[in-house]
C-alpha cells in the first residue's frame, strides 16, 4: 500500500455561499490534514481521510468569522473538527473520478459525492513524488445543523442553504 500525505503549503480548502442571493462569499479553512492510501498507480482504489479545524475558518472579515465559529454555525469550541472519510472512488476517465464518502460537521455525518479532477503526478526538484487533485461538490449546510439565517426587509434570504466546495490538493508520496 502506498501512503500519501497532503502538502498544506500547496493545497487549499475553499467554500462559497450566496449572500443575499446576489453574490458569493468565499471562505477558506487554514488548518487541515489529509492522507490517502492507494495500491494502484491510477488511484482507482484510493482511500482518503481528511480533517479540518473549524476554528481556522476565515472569510477575511473578523466579525463574520466569529459568527461562523459560534453556535449559529460551526460551534468551533464544541465541534473542533470537520471530518471526511471516503467510502468509494469511481474512475470515469484518466482525469475524472467520482469520490463518495462520509462528511461530518457538528457530529452529524452524511454521505457526500465529489467530482475529482486528477491533475497528474510529478517528481519535484527535491525528489518527492506529488499528485494533484481538484475536488468540487455541493452540500446543504442545514443537513449538518448549520441552520442560522435571517430575512431581509423585502423577505429575501441572507445566507443560501447550498455551500459550494472547492478543494485543491497536492499529495506527497511517503517513503
Amino acid at each position: 500500500m502506498t501512503n500519501y500525505k497532503i502538502d498544506p503549503a500547496h493545497s487549499e480548502i475553499l467554500f462559497k455561499v450566496k449572500h443575499l442571493m446576489i453574490t458569493n462569499v468565499t471562505g477558506t479553512i487554514k488548518k487541515f490534514d489529509a492522507s490517502m492510501q492507494s495500491d494502484k498507480p491510477d488511484f482507482s482504489d484510493a482511500a482518503i481521510t481528511f480533517e479540518a479545524d473549524t476554528d481556522s475558518v476565515t472569510t477575511n472579515n473578523e466579525q463574520r468569522d466569529a459568527h461562523l465559529k459560534s453556535d449559529d454555525f460551526f460551534n468551533a469550541a464544541k465541534f473542533p473538527k470537520i471530518k471526511f472519510a471516503s467510502t468509494g472512488i469511481q474512475k470515469r476517465s484518466d482525469e475524472e473520478y467520482k469520490l463518495t464518502g462520509n462528511l461530518t460537521i457538528r457530529d452529524i455525518t452524511k454521505p457526500v459525492e465529489l467530482k475529482v479532477a486528477y491533475g497528474g503526478k510529478v517528481t519535484d526538484p527535491y525528489g518527492q513524488t506529488k499528485a494533484g487533485f481538484e475536488l468540487t461538490g455541493k452540500i446543504n449546510r442545514k443537513d449538518y445543523g448549520l441552520t442560522w439565517n435571517a430575512v431581509t426587509e423585502a423577505g429575501g434570504i441572507v445566507v443560501s442553504d447550498d455551500v459550494k466546495l472547492q478543494v485543491n490538493v497536492q499529495m506527497i508520496k511517503q517513503a
